[in-house]
């Protein structure tokens, strides 16, 4: 009898089946014993076939096991998650809100006591990120006037606002916000008229007036410079512009 009467017909070389195993899973695609045989286990550990599936889920029922009797996943991680050290714990908490976005000392400093951390180690820690670079309210400042002015056409006195809520310094605002002089504030100041300008066509002088006029005083400029701005963008479409030179 020759060596291929001895596998079931499903198991003939060139199919591409071996023999079964108890599962119902093949040994090998060449349906031959020996070293192959003994390989097939390693190729398919990763997925869930064969003998080798055996192995890899009793292992992984093994680990899983002892996982539990040695009080994980929950004790593993409690290892690795937040120190239990008060400074370990603010160094944390510090660096996870600095990725990817600046934040000021106070910031820093407001969630460090909303997580209830000791005002001594929250100190140590943000000192120590102030030495090493890692808090510059300066930088914080100057970046904020340059994105929020370009970004969103905001005034001076706005931007003056906006960096007190974020807690810097007066001395750091004054000199963030000083880098912008009345020049350019009207030139952009110009351009998000340009912009609005056309929504507001078909309606009555005062209401255009009121309507631009306002949307500059919200973005922080001054009623001299927005009245001068509205008042010069209505003359060159051609409107009558008698009488706009009182305060609106």
């Amino acid at each position: 009898m020759t060596r291929r009467t001895e596998w079931p017909e499903s198991a003939e070389p060139g199919r591409g089946n071996g023999p079964a195993s108890a599962d119902g899973h093949p040994y090998g695609s060449d349906g031959e014993p020996g070293p192959a045989r003994e390989q097939a286990p390693r190729a398919r550990r990763g997925r869930g076939t064969g003998p080798g599936a055996g192995f890899g889920e009793g292992a992984g029922r093994r680990a899983r096991s002892r996982s539990r009797d040695s009080g994980s996943p929950s004790s593993s991680r409690a290892e690795q998650g937040e120190p239990r050290d008060p400074v370990e714990q603010a160094r944390a908490i510090c660096l996870r809100l600095l990725t990817g976005t600046p934040r000021t000392r106070k910031q820093l400093a407001d969630a460090l006591r909303k997580r209830e951390i000791p005002d001594e180690a929250a100190e140590e820690v943000l000192s120590r990120f102030e030495d090493v670079g890692l808090i510059d309210d300066a930088a914080f400042a100057g970046a904020w006037v340059e994105s929020r002015h370009h970004g969103r056409g905001l005034a001076r006195r706005a931007l003056v606002r906006e960096l007190r809520t974020k807690g810097v310094d007066a001395a750091l605002i004054d000199e963030a916000v000083g880098r912008l002089d009345s020049e350019q504030e009207e030139e952009t100041a110009r351009e998000l008229v340009a912009r609005k300008l056309r929504s507001t066509r078909g309606l009555d002088r005062d209401r255009r007036l009121r309507r631009l006029a306002g949307m500059l005083a919200r973005k922080g400029y001054g009623e001299g410079m927005a009245l001068r701005v509205v008042r010069r963008a209505l003359e060159e479409e051609g409107e009558d512009t008698e009488g706009l030179d009182e305060p609106f």
